[in-house]
């Protein structure tokens, strides 16, 4: 099943880059909020080893799938407020499913410093073309830097198979990353490139999330 899903995936995301790059606001309409329902219906269909974690991520892709469709109407700037409200809400409720206590204080520690460092370097950069949007941004960048120091976490805990702590820590780096690339793009600078490599990562890390809620433990 997860194949067919991915097998239907696949022609979206491609339709929703070439929306992109066409700046088709209907053609995006068309593919985004179906793309990201399957990211929802992934989740779902899994056979859920901890069911307690999947209704927690089931709940932050949901939150994430309100953003999507929130952002398609990026030009007005109270939707997109909404919309990065939405996934700032999908994040921490991403952190309380991925967070667990682990042993090694100066691994996390490590962690915690590379990640406070990427997020200073990264709102530095977009400083300049923030205007008033400086508040929302450090929220977000904050939020998304916890999320994804709470995937280290699960990672470093002994309670979880390795691949399911390499999946959900991977998929938030990723997704991590590809969100530097939708800030260069409604902040810095709109290129085509920032949408053609940010979107396959934004929903690649979506998808591996998902299928996480049938790998965790």
């Amino acid at each position: 099943m997860n194949y067919i899903i991915l097998s239907v995936s696949l022609p979206l995301l491609a339709g929703l880059v070439y929306f992109e790059k066409k700046e088709s606001v209907k053609g995006i309409l068309c593919t985004k909020p179906l793309l990201s329902l399957l990211f929802i219906i992934m989740a779902a269909i899994q056979t859920h080893n901890n069911v307690n974690y999947f209704y927690i991520i089931l709940a932050g892709l949901i939150f994430c799938f309100i953003g999507d469709v929130c952002l398609i109407l990026f030009f007005n700037q109270k939707i997109f407020k909404a919309g990065l409200a939405a996934f700032l809400i999908g994040h921490i409720i991403y952190s309380a499913a991925f967070f667990r206590r682990v042993d090694s204080f100066l691994t996390m520690t490590a962690a915690a410093a590379i990640f406070i460092i990427a997020g200073t370097v990264i709102f530095m950069k977009l400083k300049p073309h923030l205007k008033g949007m400086i508040k929302p941004v450090i929220a977000y960048i904050t939020i998304i830097s916890i999320m994804a120091f709470s995937a280290f976490s699960l990672r470093q805990s002994g309670a979880q198979t390795v691949l399911a702590g390499n999946m959900v820590l991977a998929a938030a780096l990723i997704f991590y990353i590809s969100d530097i690339f939708v800030a260069r793009h409604r902040f810095v600078r709109k290129r085509f490139i920032n949408r053609a490599i940010g979107l396959p990562m934004y929903y690649t890390a979506q998808f591996m999330i998902a299928v996480s809620t049938g790998i965790v433990i």
